[in-house]
């Protein structure tokens, strides 16, 4: 199984995007066709303020899945798209996309974020079928992160302590 299938199985499942350890996702309803994958009520934080209910709705639209995050009014909405795996926030002020910085998960915590603590969700059930389905790869691994460079595609990936020589 890809890790792209890994992934998709896991957003099936109730999980959330977890770019820090996928490279490829294949989900395909064909261009143009615009398909709702899942509806997960959950937990997310804003900007590291404290958690608070919301809706996270993950949406096929041809090579890419988005997925909104409504917080209290506001929504937030990543954007995975295929070949290579790339990862973008929406901006509600300028409706336009750009490119995340980073993506990271703790297992310990049970979060995925996004450009650091912008963003973070909740989500057990995702981060328990990825340790479970890649055990060896996340055996002793609490935190895994990708970095995204200038072009939006993936320049280098971490766990643990060495994803502190990856923020410098």
């Amino acid at each position: 199984m890809s890790l792209r299938q890994h992934f998709s199985r896991g957003l099936l499942h109730g999980g959330i995007a977890l770019a820090a350890v996928t490279s490829t996702l294949i989900l395909s309803a064909g261009a143009g066709k615009s398909e709702v994958l899942y509806t997960l009520t959950t937990q997310c934080s804003l900007k590291g303020e404290p958690a608070k209910a919301c809706i996270v709705e993950a949406v096929n639209e041809g090579e890419s899945t988005l997925y909104r995050h409504k917080i209290a009014g506001n929504v937030m909405t990543v954007r995975v798209r295929d070949q290579p795996v790339r990862m973008d926030l929406w901006s509600n002020d300028s409706k336009t996309w750009s490119s995340l910085t980073r993506s990271e998960a703790r297992f310990s915590t049970n979060t995925v974020c996004f450009n650091g603590t912008d963003l973070c969700v909740v989500n057990p059930n995702y981060l328990n079928s990825v340790r479970q389905d890649r055990a060896a790869l996340m055996k002793d691994r609490d935190h895994v992160m990708v970095h995204f460079g200038s072009d939006g595609r993936i320049d280098a990936s971490c766990y643990d302590d060495g994803c502190d020589v990856v923020r410098k």
